[in-house]
């Protein structure tokens, strides 16, 4: 018999009462030169990562660029082609998933329909042998820290989606994990329960103190919960570290489109002026970037800068006093209004598309531009930043 999450294999089968190893559980999650292949294709490729105990760690990247098996060989369902994989300071590479002390929760929640809440929960408990009366105290203890002990006694039927997830997470916790992973686990909710659920999982994580390694494809959703987001692309990590850091010091043209939007022109590192770098574009426009921000200096590179940090102002209304000395001339192509914004899609004269946003409550002094119109663009060199381009970008 299968437990509610073994589904050929079983991600989050109860640990073994008698595992081969014990694994530390004060110990990080490391990743040493991992490498995965299905024939002649490689999934991941040379991946080296640690995370830290008690982290909230997101792996966010698009379909197909290895998220999901990374976090199956932490959990031990894939065996890296080459490469080791750590819990704790022990090489659990060739441990099996159900001695590891990890948990999973998937997208599907898999509960048993016939059995009450708290049975769920009590579930992996009862099969390890636990005593009842500690499977009753640690089931009653999980089902709090979801805020759920008032429906124990409900069917999973009777529950609505974002509950079922909750007790799936609870299913997990039980068994005192090391870390919990997370398969795109709000991925079938809807928009209002999935922002919701993003709360939730950052004050469990919070209290709990665990380490906790979630997949996703929303950027919102990394970057609402996660300490640490690793942006991964076509097997690799492309750049790790906070969503501000992320956000304000992108390295590649990828990581800049991909956390949030920008707009990026082609352009070339030409010299520096103080502790800025000055950086001339295609079409001949030449900008400030603080060096800090300059995350490549020679390939090909993209200057950008973020949407909402542009200012756009008719020619008839510019301002020669202000210091936002980033500047150049675009034709407004569309605009819309978002309720909480203004969007102008602009072109300019070398033939790039720049987006501004303007936020209704942010300026009093904000115009509205006729389609067609010329404006001038300018933002502060200091939200100004130059990436490396790559064939995703």
């Amino acid at each position: 018999m299968s437990t509610p999450e073994q589904v050929a294999p079983d991600p989050a089968a109860p640990p073994s009462p008698s595992p081969a190893k014990t694994v530390d559980a004060a110990g990080e999650i490391r990743l040493q030169s991992v490498s995965k292949h299905y024939g002649d294709v490689t999934v991941i490729d040379d991946l080296t990562l640690t995370i830290e105990p008690g982290t909230f760690y997101a792996l966010l990247g698009p379909s197909g660029c290895g998220k999901t098996t990374t976090l199956r060989m932490i959990g031990g369902f894939e065996t890296p082609s080459v490469g080791t994989v750590h819990l704790g300071g022990v090489d659990v590479t060739n441990i099996p998933p159900n001695k590891r002390p990890v948990n999973t929760v998937f997208q599907s929640y898999a509960l048993f329909p016939h059995l009450t809440v708290a049975k769920n929960v009590a579930f992996g408990l009862e099969r390890q042998g636990v005593k009842k009366d500690e499977v009753r105290r640690r089931a009653a203890e999980a089902l709090e820290q979801v805020q759920l002990a008032h429906l124990a006694e409900r069917r999973p039927g009777a529950l609505s989606g974002g509950q079922q997830q909750r007790v799936a997470l609870a299913r997990a916790l039980v068994n005192r994990p090391r870390a919990l992973l997370l398969d795109e686990p709000l991925g079938a909710l809807d928009l209002r329960l999935r922002r919701q659920l993003q709360v939730e999982l950052k004050r469990i994580q919070q209290e709990v103190g665990i380490t906790f390694v979630h997949v996703t494809h929303d950027q919102e959703e990394a970057m609402s919960m996660a300490d640490v987001i690793a942006v991964m692309n076509r097997g690799k990590i492309e750049q790790a570290g906070s969503a501000r850091e992320l956000y304000d010091y992108p390295s590649t043209a990828f990581v800049a489109n991909f956390l949030g939007q920008s707009n990026l022109v082609k352009a070339s590192v030409t010299g520096t002026d103080g502790d800025a770098s000055v950086v001339e574009t295609h079409d001949g426009n030449t900008f400030k970037v603080p060096t800090k921000r300059v995350a490549a200096t020679s390939g090909e590179l993209a200057v950008g800068v973020r949407p909402e940090k542009v200012w756009i102002s008719p020619l008839d209304a510019l301002d020669p006093e202000s210091s936002r000395s980033n500047r150049m001339r675009a034709t407004i192509v569309t605009s819309a209004f978002l309720g909480v914004s203004l969007e102008y899609h602009v072109l300019t004269a070398g033939g790039d598309e720049i987006i501004v946003t303007v936020q209704n409550n942010a300026r009093d002094d904000v115009t509205t531009v006729a389609d067609g119109a010329e404006v001038e663009l300018s933002w502060e060199p200091s939200h100004t930043f130059v990436v490396a381009v790559g064939a995703d970008a």
